[in-house]
């Protein structure tokens, strides 16, 4: 990621306060105490995953100078409005992908969204965007949070599905970042989400698999009303 070297070159130095997402990687947070800087945690919108330019307002201060926001599992940051909240307050605006980003298989993973989209029952497909490039296919599973998307997982491994919960801990509870705050959309993110497998090499079969094995369990864990 080139965080450090851009916020160091642009002057941002101990004291300083530089925005970043709770939702994610902590590479970024850690590249701002590199510097001495302060990270300030924002929270994230609750359908890209990316930062959400009202939850930035609502936390820039005087002494903040910069944001950086990431492009999560593929989908765009908002950064139109992001840059227009950077504009009104005079900050630096970095904008970047997530480490490991994946340039190759785009319009493979982009086909296999695509039927996904269209056949996944009982979980919260991801919501369409223009440029997605689907680094990770992040479905919701709907329910009493971790408790119910943790059993989901478990339930699709032991039918041989490959999955994985893409994010553990809000960035602001994981070790030397530590924060007296609460963001809820990162919370239930934190919660709910889990990736389902999507690279170049799958087989039209693995799909199918995939989806049988999500639809078998899709209601089991839906919330009752």
């Amino acid at each position: 990621m080139r965080t450090v070297g851009t916020l160091k070159s642009a002057g941002v130095r101990a004291g300083d306060e530089v925005v970043v997402p709770a939702y994610g990687n902590a590479e970024v947070a850690r590249a701002v105490l590199e510097l001495g800087a302060v990270p300030v945690f924002a929270d994230v919108d609750g359908d890209s995953y990316c930062l959400d330019p009202a939850a930035v307002a609502d936390v820039v201060t005087g002494r903040t100078v910069a944001v950086v926001a990431i492009n999560r599992f593929g989908r765009q940051a908002d950064a139109g409005w992001i840059r227009e909240v950077g504009q009104r307050h005079g900050l630096l605006v970095l904008v970047d992908d997530e480490p490991g980003a994946r340039e190759d298989g785009v319009e493979q993973r982009r086909v296999q969204a695509s039927y996904l989209d269209g056949r996944l029952r009982g979980v919260w497909t991801p919501t369409p965007a223009a440029g997605h490039t689907y680094e990770q296919y992040v479905v919701r599973v709907p329910g009493n949070g971790r408790p119910d998307r943790d059993a989901f997982a478990r339930a699709l491994r032991a039918k041989g599905v490959g999955c994985k919960v893409p994010v553990l801990a809000p960035v602001y509870r994981m070790p030397g970042l530590r924060r007296d705050v609460f963001l809820p959309q990162t919370e239930r993110a934190v919660d709910e989400t889990l990736a389902l497998p999507v690279h170049p090499g799958m087989t039209r079969r693995e799909l199918h698999k995939l989806v049988s094995a999500c639809n078998a369990l899709g209601g089991l864990l839906q919330p009752a009303f």
